[in-house]
C-alpha cells in the first residue's frame, strides 16, 4: 500500500499532529518516512534591507530548520521507523510546490501533512501551503487538522 511516507513539518501543532498520524501509519504499514522542512527564502528576502541581514537571519533560519527536522527524526526513529530528512530553502517557488517537488524526486507513495484549517478571509490572507500540496500532488494527501479553539478564543489571540 503505502512504504514511503513524505512529511512536511515546519514546528507547528499541526504540522506535530501529521506527523503523529505518519507515525501511526508506518508502524502499522512497516513504510518509511521522509522529513521535510522548507525555508520560504522569498519571503524572508522582501522583508530585509539589506544582504547582510539576509544572510545571517538565513543562516538562522537553516540552523532552526536542521534542529527541527533532528528533532522529528529523532522522534520518528525512536519507534523503529526508518526515516531521512531534507532541507530545503525555496527561492523561487512556494513552499508547497517544493513539497510536491521532493515527493516526485522521492517518488512518494502518501504525503501526510498537518493544516491549520483556516477557512474564508483568513485562508486568502495567509494562503494555504495544504491546499496547494492537496491541488498539486501526484500522490494521495493525508490533511491533518489540529482541534479548532472555540470561538471566544479565537477572537481574543
Amino acid at each position: 500500500m503505502y512504504s514511503r511516507i513524505l512529511v512536511p513539518v515546519d514546528g507547528s501543532t499541526p504540522s506535530s499532529l501529521g506527523l503523529q498520524e505518519a507515525i501511526k501509519l508506518a508502524k502499522a504499514l512497516h513504510a518509511s518516512i521522509r522529513l521535510i522542512h522548507v525555508i520560504d527564502c522569498r519571503s524572508l528576502a522582501s522583508t530585509m534591507s539589506d544582504g547582510s541581514e539576509y544572510v545571517q537571519i538565513l543562516e538562522g533560519q537553516r540552523v532552526a530548520g536542521n534542529e527541527l527536522l533532528y528533532a522529528a527524526q529523532a522522534r520518528v526513529s525512536h519507534e523503529g521507523i526508518e526515516v531521512d530528512s531534507f532541507l530545503v530553502e525555496a527561492t523561487a517557488e512556494p513552499i508547497g510546490s517544493c513539497v510536491v517537488g521532493k515527493a516526485r524526486e522521492w517518488h512518494a507513495d502518501l504525503i501526510v501533512c498537518g493544516t491549520h484549517g483556516r477557512r474564508g478571509v483568513e485562508r486568502l490572507l495567509m494562503g494555504s501551503d495544504a491546499e496547494y500540496i492537496l491541488r498539486h500532488s501526484p500522490v494521495p494527501v493525508l490533511l491533518v487538522r489540529a482541534p479548532r479553539q472555540p470561538a471566544e478564543k479565537q477572537h481574543a489571540a
